[in-house]
């Protein structure tokens, strides 16, 4: 089931303080119905206290969000949070019957609902194991079937591959577009995982606050000019410099590299080396990547201090 083009989620101007430390500035957007949306920065960008006011913990300072037109309910989410929020000492079932509690569902529509869940993400034959005693793949479905017990409007995922291995982070993609796709679920997550925001219908990007960009991943790469291309060299400053005076492209230096954004970038490269021989170590040559979107849009990667 695609994304309709009606809005469930919308925040308002959200603009949010600790002090004299603007950590969300004037921050606006909307999530589409049964959308898998991405919100992808590097740690002190705002991701995490936008989450949490999404998710109710905390009041903005100026702005809203609202969901279905009206205050956020607490009970039209499902949040699975960066830490694991399970009962190591209780079942898979024991955890679930709890949350439902925690909703007023009990009896036999818990039951039916909890047997639902199970099999919905391939967890019946370990209904009965301690949590304590699952991978952390399991765990991950487990938390999901949690967050999806009192079937939210939308579910809310902070960082959800974090510690999982590269099977166990593909098989949770896997149900996150299934959520969204088959079940018309809307899913909103954090991440700085650039396969799992390549997964997304949207992605906004945000860096020390400030939405910078916000659009599908394919067209967020086709913003890039070109093949981006890294240098290795001795002194990347001077090179830089002098690559931008002789073929009139804009060069920088990002982490200790020199980066060229060039259309056709494997025929520029002889130019490049013969240019200026000696002073070049190695080159590389790639299609643009959300990083380097970022890059491009932000002057630094992804995994630097914002």
């Amino acid at each position: 089931m695609p994304a309709s083009n009606s809005t469930l989620l919308a925040v308002e101007s959200l603009t949010h303080r600790y002090g004299e430390r603007t950590a969300l500035d004037n921050v606006s957007f909307t999530v589409r119905r049964g959308e898998l949306f991405g919100l992808l920065g590097p740690n002190g960008g705002g991701k995490t206290t936008l989450f949490r006011i999404l998710c109710t913990l905390m009041s903005p300072s100026a702005g809203r969000v609202t969901l279905n037109g009206g205050p956020m309910d607490r009970h039209q989410i499902g949040v699975v949070f960066q830490s694991p929020s399970l009962d190591k000492k209780l079942t898979v079932r024991e955890n679930l019957r709890h949350q439902g509690h925690i909703y007023g569902i009990s009896g036999a529509p818990l039951a039916a609902r909890i047997a639902e869940l199970l099999e919905r993400f391939r967890l019946t034959d370990r209904a009965g194991d301690y949590v304590e005693k699952l991978s952390g793949g399991l765990r991950r479905r487990v938390e999901l079937a949690k967050g999806m017990l009192h079937k939210p409007a939308v579910l809310l995922l902070d960082e959800p591959s974090t510690g999982l291995d590269p099977r166990a982070r593909r098989e949770l993609g896997d149900y996150l577009t299934e959520l969204a796709r088959q079940d018309g679920v809307t899913v909103l997550l954090t991440t700085h995982i650039m396969d799992e925001a390549d997964r997304c219908d949207r992605l906004a990007l945000l860096d020390g606050g400030k939405l910078v960009a916000l659009d599908t991943p394919g067209a967020l790469k086709d913003r890039v000019g070109g093949d981006v291309i890294n240098v290795s060299a001795k002194v990347p400053e001077s090179l830089s410099a002098q690559v931008s005076a002789k073929f009139g492209v804009a060069a920088q230096v990002v982490d200790g590299h020199v980066r060229i954004e060039r259309a056709r970038g494997h025929e520029f490269v002889p130019q490049l080396v013969e240019a200026f021989p000696g002073e070049i170590d190695s080159v590389s040559v790639g299609k643009p990547t959300l990083e380097d979107v970022f890059i491009h849009l932000t002057g630094h990667r992804l995994d630097s201090t914002s």
